[in-house]
């Protein structure tokens, strides 16, 4: 039973997925502009962090909208298809949930947030001010 319920859900995926892709394309908001030294500051900063997601996971697109919304060039890494990354987010964290922030500070300590809208409202803090 649970092999045909995953069957199920995997195909719903494959069938949905390039729709939801779509919208998120078509209902992209436009990005923040800043001066090219503001700009310069935010890219820095988002050196130390890194978004694990799926690709067509909902909440993962309301983190890539609100990132693009914020014009902030964080890393994206796939936690679907990637085995290295995907380890990595099972290592840090403990599971595979997803979408997941990885913030590395200046000391090097690592601080993971794993709920969509705790990690929006990180960025819209963190970021909107600059």
């Amino acid at each position: 039973m649970k092999s045909v319920v995953r069957a199920f859900f995997r195909t719903l995926r494959v069938v949905l997925g390039p729709f939801m892709l779509l919208k998120e394309r078509l209902s992209r908001p436009s990005g923040v502009q800043r001066d090219s030294t503001a700009q310069a500051a935010v890219d820095a900063q988002c050196q130390n962090l890194a978004l694990y997601q799926f690709s067509t996971c909902p909440f993962c697109i309301k983190v890539r909208q609100e990132m693009h919304r914020l014009s902030l060039p964080i890393e994206q890494r796939d936690a679907q298809h990637n085995p290295g990354h995907r380890s990595a987010l099972q290592e840090g964290t403990g599971a595979t949930q997803v979408p997941c922030l990885k913030v590395t500070d200046a000391n090097g300590q690592v601080q993971w947030l794993r709920e969509s809208s705790a990690i929006v409202a990180y960025l819209r803090e963190r970021f909107t001010a600059a």
